[in-house]
């Protein structure tokens, strides 16, 4: 029988419990935010649609994305290629990780760089 690891079933019941209440539409699309150990990807995300409108990472970017600089960047990045297609307004979704370190370095660089939270 195999294990299951315990933190991420816990991890994907958090993530699930957040997208419960949170959908992105064409007018307010979703910031969906994925951290590995050793990268940061984000995306902005048209529910409706099902369609990825922007997307950062820090493997697209070359650099390491393990720490806050990294996420910076990437958030910083994000935020830029989601005004070219005008999108000013999104929600957040932490993907069920706490908001803070990483997750919340990405989210203010978005916020410095136009993203409306």
């Amino acid at each position: 029988m195999a294990k299951t690891n315990y933190n991420q079933v816990l991890l994907e019941r958090r993530a699930r419990r957040i997208r419960k209440r949170l959908s992105g539409t064409a007018e307010r699309p979703r910031v969906s935010v994925f951290r590995s150990l050793n990268h940061i990807y984000a995306q902005v995300v048209d529910d409706d649609t099902g369609r990825t409108l922007a997307a950062s990472s820090s493997v697209m970017l070359k650099i390491p994305g393990g720490n806050i600089e990294g996420a910076k960047a990437v958030g910083k990045a994000l935020a830029e290629k989601a005004r070219e297609k005008a999108i000013t307004k999104v929600c957040f979704d932490r993907g069920g990780r706490q908001f803070h370190g990483r997750v919340k370095a990405l989210a203010d660089a978005a916020r410095e760089a136009g993203l409306e939270f």
